[in-house]
């Protein structure tokens, strides 16, 4: 797949472009999986995960961009410091995205 806006190579399927952050054009129905045309569950990201893959897992529901997701996710931790508490419960609570399933938000560069 190639992204509208750099034109450049970007995986399957995926919502934003690593690159230059361009949200890319829909693939097919709204609120469902493009790997799987399932309606989407909400999981932890097995492949896009810095800490437990909760940000990520909350960016492919909400189709957005995972570190607008880690960046707010930060504020609400120094504002409130609810954001910690929160965290925590959603790493505990929700099942690990599949091993075989690429998350619509994680993106592969090839060279």
């Amino acid at each position: 797949m190639t992204c509208t806006s750099c034109s450049k190579d970007i995986a399957v399927g995926s919502k934003f472009c690593y690159n230059c952050g361009a949200k890319q054009p829909e693939s097919g129905a709204p609120g469902l999986s493009p790997a799987t045309g399932a309606n989407k569950r909400l999981m932890r990201s097995s492949t896009d995960k810095k800490i437990a893959g909760v940000c990520a897992g909350l960016a492919d529901y909400f189709d957005m961009d995972p570190t607008i997701i880690r960046v707010l996710w930060l504020l609400l931790l120094i504002c409130g410091g609810t954001g910690l508490l929160a965290y925590v419960i959603l790493w505990i609570v929700l099942p690990i995205a599949p091993g075989g399933v690429v998350p619509t938000s994680a993106t592969v560069t090839t060279t």
